[in-house]
């Protein structure tokens, strides 16, 4: 085929997985993703696995080393079958604390420690990049392949040109539906989707190859068991230590490879998922390697000596005339390394954003939390990390000189990522291990691989001196990297995987016993090794805190959004009987609960910093660990009702409080409201009665007539408006409004309001700011009682706005069903302690000053929109002062 085709057959083929994740975006954000969240899409998702090492490298595997290649399989297949119970307790955790990523596991278990999850980000970019420089060496030649079988057609560029247009592509793909939101669960629907779907063209490609190889070109089973047998395969020999190492290692990185953790931990949305895919990813993992032999052996056979083994799933079709089926096998190795580079940019990205980009930003600019556009800032840092991660794997490529064998390549990755494990089974299982301990088993795993295996896998004089590979530093034989302490005559693979895990495995025991954990490390300890204990909440790691719940609010917006964070505060402040406000009380358990949500978008230990940022550092102490935290204590069922007990009733007594402090407020507004009734009914009727009283006299001039005419015309009218209020607030309150219902726009209804409104404060110039598309739509309600809310809020924001440049921002979306406009002005706001009897008659701002008129209108906005159907509330945490109206789209509720 040629190569101009070729392309154009992988754009359309990346076209085609376009579609499928943007159509699932699209029906994740309606709520309607249905099978889609299967455990059969689950299971297809876990196939990120097999990437092109093996689709393409399992057949060079075979044929250089003989059912060696089976432990890749092999490995992952005993830990999904036999070790169950691991994966369920990693999910477990992850679901319930919110991980986004290996490194915020480990973090967050050790005392959601930031500078562990930077060793760990650096360590999983640094081990991934051998993997990525895999998946583009096996793209790169495939695709010489094909240019190589086809003179004719366009002439392709070189290796190192295609590599940099693999890279970028699939940056971009990377980019684009990796990074276009910021999700409080960092769940990509459309990615995992596309994965699923890759994971059918690759298993189909393997075994149409598969059953070409075996029935059209050895005649069937028979006669290719006889080739099996007179091939070099069939005079391998077992190496038990290098078998049993491969196995392990395989085994380690199916847990420990960070496009593994995301897919089967982060993108979990079904604990019970878990238990399909233990018996339904092994059956997968057979069907990928069924035809592995069959094919090694024809390759062999018909294949030129020095054929790459490594392209023989392409090159045997190729040379048999079969075009079509080999570009259903590239399309297959394309998918495969494609998959696996999108996923695991995804992942590492998300730690340097978390771990890294976020820290360091709070840390330089520690006043960030409380402003600017938070997501903005960690989506931009995700795209660059991706960018970061492809040029990294494509410097590695270069570095390397991509000559290796993939199957080799691949491991030194694996090895790699194995150096998590002992911190991570650690963690899970054994509460006395410490963060310091989980630091010092990195560090040194880490050094040992990269000094033993990766360093050296660039070659003689290019990372390391020949002469330190020979004769180690400074002459020092047993410091030589392949034959450390001495130890002679190993796979060089296996010599790396030993020491770097036991030097690994000690260094973690070793300090973690000589030294002590802190005490968020011992609730996070707790939490995480009984994790399947009858406790489902988080552990308490807060004390009373002097937080203002706004400044909560305020911080929780710019990374969840503002209908997340304030569905997150409405819900707790109803937890806590409070329904006049959407701010909750910053309990230690509200405290916890944010912090959890806010780690699904930036990681634990950053989450925690931003919380302890506002909180002041109100972290729990030693001794409230004592005192609330005791093991036997949480076991007791008599305890823990006295705990519910205890909690139900401080939530009472503050309900009965805030019902106190509110009947007070409300007793002082009678008083005041009888004055102010008397006072607003005796003012215009005392001015009637004494112009009146003039006109009586006689003998006055013409011009004082007039005059005193209109004082009494203009009172009468202010009598009869305040009049016509307290008539209408009455009709409103007994519930016997008649309602004018039909369909109306509301763009219309709003510009109407605005338009009536103007005569407040004229010489102002209000700058409004609107979406007019989104406020096109039609609402079947009382058009012109709606309306008259929307022109007592924006007639109280041109009227108290104090902001040098006043500015009104309306804001339209539909949700759920029902229509949400906030009004929300660029002024000082209401202050705090009158935001919750704003909308009771005859109530104004504490300042006389500023407060005109009789204090009816909000009371009045609160019937119509009662009658509506609806609901009107004051909105915190938003730079100024806030109503939020929502209401149905359709009023089913027929007119008087």
């Amino acid at each position: 085929m040629p190569f101009n085709l070729l392309v154009l057959a992988c754009l359309a083929y990346v076209i085609f997985l376009f579609s499928v994740a943007f159509l699932v975006e699209r029906r994740a954000g309606q709520g309607q993703l249905g099978w889609l969240r299967s455990p059969l899409v689950y299971t297809l998702s876990l196939s990120i696995y097999c990437t092109a090492w093996t689709f393409y490298g399992a057949v060079g595997y075979a044929a250089r080393s003989g059912l060696e290649f089976l432990t890749i399989y092999l490995g992952p297949t005993l830990v999904f079958i036999g070790w169950w119970w691991l994966l369920r307790k990693l999910v477990r955790i992850g679901r319930r604390h919110r991980v986004t990523s290996i490194a915020d596991l480990i973090s967050s278990r050790f005392g959601k420690s930031n500078s562990l999850g930077v060793v760990a980000t650096l360590m999983a970019v640094v081990a991934a990049t051998p993997y990525i420089a895999l998946q583009l060496q096996s793209v790169v030649l495939s695709f010489g392949v094909f240019a190589s079988a086809t003179p004719d057609g366009f002439t392709p560029p070189d290796a190192a040109q295609t590599a940099i247009w693999v890279a970028a592509g699939l940056a971009l793909f990377t980019v684009i539906f990796g990074t276009r939101n910021l999700d409080a669960k960092e769940q990509h629907h459309g990615i995992v989707t596309a994965i699923a779907v890759e994971a059918v063209v690759k298993l189909v490609a393997l075994v149409a190859v598969g059953i070409f190889v075996v029935w059209g070109l050895a005649g069937g089973i028979g006669p290719m068991l006889e080739r099996i047998d007179a091939s070099p395969l069939a005079g391998w020999t077992l190496q038990p230590g290098r078998w049993t190492g491969l196995l392990f290692l395989s085994g380690a990185a199916v847990i420990c490879l960070p496009r593994m953790f995301q897919v089967m931990v982060v993108e979990n949305a079904d604990e019970g998922h878990l238990s399909r895919a233990s018996w339904a990813f092994p059956a997968y993992m057979l069907a990928m390697s069924l035809f592995i032999v069959p094919i090694a052996v024809m390759g062999l056979e018909r294949l030129p000596a020095d054929a790459n083994p490594d392209m023989f799933v392409l090159t045997l079709p190729l040379s048999e005339g079969q075009g079509a089926l080999a570009m259903l096998a590239f399309l297959g190795g394309f998918s495969s390394a494609t998959s696996m580079v999108i996923v695991e940019a995804i992942a590492l990205a998300t730690m340097v954003s978390n771990h890294i980009v976020m820290p360091a930003w709070l840390r330089l600019r520690p006043a960030a939390a409380m402003a600017g556009d938070l997501r903005g800032l960690v989506l931009n840092a995700r795209r660059i990390s991706i960018a970061a991660v492809m040029a990294m794997g494509y410097g590695y490529h270069s570095l390397s000189g991509g000559s290796a064998a993939l199957a080799a390549i691949g491991l030194i990755a694996f090895v790699g990522v194995a150096q998590f494990l002992p911190a991570m089974i650690g963690g899970i299982f054994w509460r006395g291990a410490t963060r310091s301990g989980a630091m010092a088993g990195l560090l040194t795993g880490f050094f040992t691989w990269a000094y033993a295996l990766f360093l050296p896998s660039f070659g003689p004089d290019a990372m390391l001196p020949a002469s330190l590979l020979a004769e180690g530093p400074a002459g020092i034989g047993w410091l030589r990297p392949q034959a450390l302490f001495g130890v002679e005559g190993m796979d060089p693979l296996i010599h790396a995987l030993f020491w770097s895990l036991m030097l690994n495995g000690t260094a973690f025991f070793v300090v973690s016993v000589l030294t002590f954990p802190g005490p968020v490390e011992r609730l996070q300890g707790a939490a995480f090794v009984n994790v399947f204990g009858d406790q489902p909440g988080s552990p308490r790691r807060w004390s009373e805190g002097e937080a203002e719940p706004e400044q909560l609010l305020v911080m929780a917006q710019r990374l969840l959004g503002e209908d997340a964070a304030q569905a997150l505060f409405e819900t707790a402040a109803r937890a806590q009987g409070k329904t006049e406000t959407l701010l909750p009380d910053p309990t230690p358990e509200f405290l916890s609960e944010l912090e959890q949500r806010l780690s699904g978008s930036v990681g634990a230990a950053t989450a925690h910093a931003m919380v302890s940022q506002v909180v002041g550092w109100a972290t729990v102490s030693v001794e409230d660990l004592m005192a609330v935290a005791s093991e036997s204590a949480q076991r007791m069922e008599y305890s823990a009702q006295l705990e519910a007990q205890r909690e139900e009733l401080a939530r009472t007594a503050g309900a009965l409080r805030e019902a106190n402090e509110k009947l007070t407020r409300l007793s002082v507004q009678k008083d005041a409201f009888l004055s102010q009734i008397s006072h607003e009914l005796r003012t215009p009727m005392t001015s009637i009665r004494a112009f009146s009283e003039i006109l009586t006299e006689g003998d006055l001039p013409p011009e004082m007539v007039a005059r005193n005419g209109r004082i009494i015309h203009e009172e009468t009218k202010r009598l009869t408006r305040l009049l016509d209020d307290l008539l209408d607030l009455s009709v409103l309150e007994s519930g016997k409004v008649s309602l004018s219902l039909g369909l109306a726009n509301l763009r219309e209804m709003i510009d109407r309001a605005i338009q009536a409104a103007e005569q407040v404060k004229p010489e102002r110039g209000f700058t409004f700011h609107r979406d007019l598309a989104a406020e096109n739509l039609f609402l079947r309600t009382d058009a012109d009682r709606l309306t008259q809310v929307f022109i007592n809020l924006i007639s109280n924001a041109r009227k108290y706005c104090d902001a040098a440049s006043p500015e009104i921002r309306i804001n339209v979306r539909i949700r759920g069903g029902r229509v949400v406009v906030d009004v929300i002005d660029n002024g000082r706001g209401i202050p705090k302690e009158a935001q919750s009897t704003i909308f009771e008659k005859f109530t104004r701002l504490p300042n006389e000053a500023r407060a005109k008129g009789a204090g009816l209108g909000l009371a009045i906005c609160r019937e119509i929109v009662a009658n509506l159907g609806g609901s009107i509330a004051y909105l915190p945490g938003q730079g100024g002062a806030a109503f939020r109206v929502i209401l149905p789209l359709r009023l089913e509720r027929k007119a008087a």
